[in-house]
């Protein structure tokens, strides 16, 4: 099955969770939360440029699938009932050291087969958030939005002397949904989707977490979180598919 039908399954499935489990606390006006855990991949396939200059490769077969360490911040201002921003930091990357399965032509250099060849893939996400919100019931909340995403991006290859990078720094406009489900007075389940599809790419990030007050103010959540998406164009071909176990602590103030 394609990766990006698995990631429309489980954004079905998170939503028909929230919607169908069995009063939500006074809302916060700023939200710190701070996010970690091990990520894998399970996909990630390059080819530049995207011509027969360049060879397609499953980067994750020179650095391997995981885990590796991985974190987010998330800094929320809820404005008013209806209204709110949010910033979110999210650093990614990794650098391995591995072999190409055949000669590789990468970003105007040939890579041998067999050889040593050291990847890094970084993918930097920074984006602003507004969110709507669409419903405020008794025991669920939704919301809607748009995101701002400035993407920060590189792959690079380094063998014996040859070394070849490319990069890209971009804006990207996503779709936000949200979800929030209270389940009794001390647990939550919560949902989070940024996405946009169409043209010659797609991204997709969404998460459900499970949310414990620990007190009014602090909250631990744990969960799992799908990142999918990549381009096809000219200059590039590149598609990933990211894992994450997650584990977070917010604070309301």
């Amino acid at each position: 099955m394609h990766p990006s039908s698995l990631t429309c399954i489980f954004l079905v499935l998170s939503i028909w969770c929230l919607l169908t489990v069995p009063s939500l606390s006074a809302q916060s006006t700023f939200v710190v939360e701070v996010e970690g855990g091990p990520v894998w991949q399970s996909r990630n396939e390059v080819q530049i440029p995207n011509d027969e200059r360049g060879t397609r490769f499953s980067l994750d077969g020179v650095v391997g699938q995981g885990p590796w360490p991985s974190g987010r911040l998330y800094l929320t201002w809820n404005i008013n009932r209806r209204h709110g921003l949010r910033v979110l930091l999210a650093p990614l990357s990794i650098t391995e050291t591995g072999s190409l399965s055949s000669q590789t032509g990468f970003a105007g250099e040939t890579f041998q087969a067999g050889e040593a060849v050291e990847a890094t893939y970084k993918f930097n996400s920074w984006r602003l958030n507004y969110r709507y919100r669409l419903a405020d019931r008794e025991k669920l909340r939704l919301w809607i939005g748009f995101t701002a995403k400035i993407r920060d991006a590189k792959i690079e290859l380094r063998q014996a002397g040859v070394s070849a990078k490319d990069t890209d720094l971009g804006f990207v406009p996503l779709l936000y949904l949200a979800a929030q489900r209270e389940l009794n007075r001390d647990w939550d389940l919560l949902f989070d989707f940024n996405g946009l599809a169409g043209g010659p790419g797609r991204a997709f990030d969404a998460a459900l977490k499970l949310s414990y007050d620990v007190t009014d103010r602090w909250a631990l959540r744990l969960g799992y979180r799908t990142l999918e998406g990549g381009a096809d164009v000219e200059s590039v071909y590149n598609f990933a598919w990211l894992h994450y176990a997650l584990i977070s602590a917010a604070y309301r103030f």
